[in-house]
């Protein structure tokens, strides 16, 4: 059983530095500051895994809400994250891909949530593809990790095993495909390149507008981890 850890504060001596991979603003979800396992387990290498949930100007994840959003499911299409380009967030060599996932119908309804809740342990057994959906994988050129970018739109990677990539580099659009309740990209730095035997790596990013959850001002942040419930905008 993973042992709940509490987050340091500072800085992390042993974290890989990462520039956030968006533009605009993201809220934030299963932030290891707040606790690690972040997601409450150590599997799949995700132990300072970090979601991030596309947001608009008013830190909205979807300008629409009616009967669907309380009762059934809803197309990833009504939500903001969804199409989103995604940005290689370091230097590397990309040393796996999976684009063979759809993007399923996204979830907000406590009716809909439980019984995709109960089939969590299915898509476990799966494997890697059932949870991360659509992913990259890159090699980093600077700290010997490797960073995944997870649940990406169905057939929107745009690399290949083997391939450079630059900071900023545009690697796939943001899903809802794997373990996904609504568009959001999934975020984790790992020792190995395959998530099944890999360990969770410490993580932190650079140069961000961060919006503290519950309150109003923004405040700037040279390196960190984004709280929970914040919204963060990366600085150029």
């Amino acid at each position: 059983m993973a042992v709940e850890e509490s987050p340091s504060r500072g800085r992390n001596p042993r974290a890989i530095e990462l520039s956030l991979p968006f533009t605009g603003r993201w809220l934030i979800e299963n932030s290891p500051a707040r606790r690690v396992p972040s997601h409450g387990t150590d599997l799949f290498g995700g132990r300072y895994a970090i979601d991030f949930v596309g947001v608009d100007e008013r830190h909205r994840t979807s300008a629409v809400s009616d009967w669907r959003t309380l009762f059934a499911t809803e197309p990833p299409e009504r939500f903001v994250a969804f199409a989103r380009p995604l940005l290689a967030p370091g230097g590397g060599t990309v040393v796996a891909v999976h684009d063979a996932e759809p993007d399923h119908e996204a979830r907000r309804s406590q009716l809909t949530l439980v019984p995709y809740a109960l089939g969590q342990a299915g898509r476990a057994r799966r494997g890697v593809g059932a949870i991360a959906g659509n992913h990259v994988v890159i090699a980093l050129s600077e700290g010997g990790a490797h960073v995944v970018l997870a649940h990406c739109k169905a057939g929107s990677v745009r690399v290949s095993p083997g391939q450079r990539v630059t900071e900023g580099q545009h690697v796939a659009d943001c899903g809802n495909s794997g373990n996904s309740t609504q568009p959001h990209l999934h975020l984790q730095v790992m020792d190995a390149p395959d998530p099944v035997t890999a360990r969770g790596v410490p993580v932190e990013f650079r140069r961000f507008r961060e919006w503290p959850r519950g309150r109003g001002q923004a405040g700037l942040r040279e390196r960190g981890v984004p709280g929970e419930g914040a919204v963060v905008e990366p600085l150029a």
